[in-house]
């Protein structure tokens, strides 16, 4: 397992997805990512992404105007 980060601030939907997305068509399953943006969208679309996906989300938080996804690659 490798954990990856992918910087989607200042990105508005539907780009965090897509760019969630693309990276992680470039990951092993079981990787985890790490995704921070700044569109608070992105805190039901990533998740609901992961469950059409077969991926695993396993941290959201917010914090100070910032959102972070951790998702586990399916």
């Amino acid at each position: 397992m490798n954990e990856f980060t992918l910087n989607a601030r200042r990105l508005l939907c539907p780009l965090p997805v897509i760019r969630t997305q693309d990276k992680v068509k470039t990951l092993q399953s079981g990787d985890v990512l790490t995704v921070e943006c700044t569109d608070p969208g992105v805190m039901q679309d990533i998740p609901a992404w992961c469950r059409i996906n077969g991926h695993r989300v396993l941290e959201t938080r917010a914090e100070s105007g910032e959102y972070v996804i951790v998702l586990q690659v399916g």
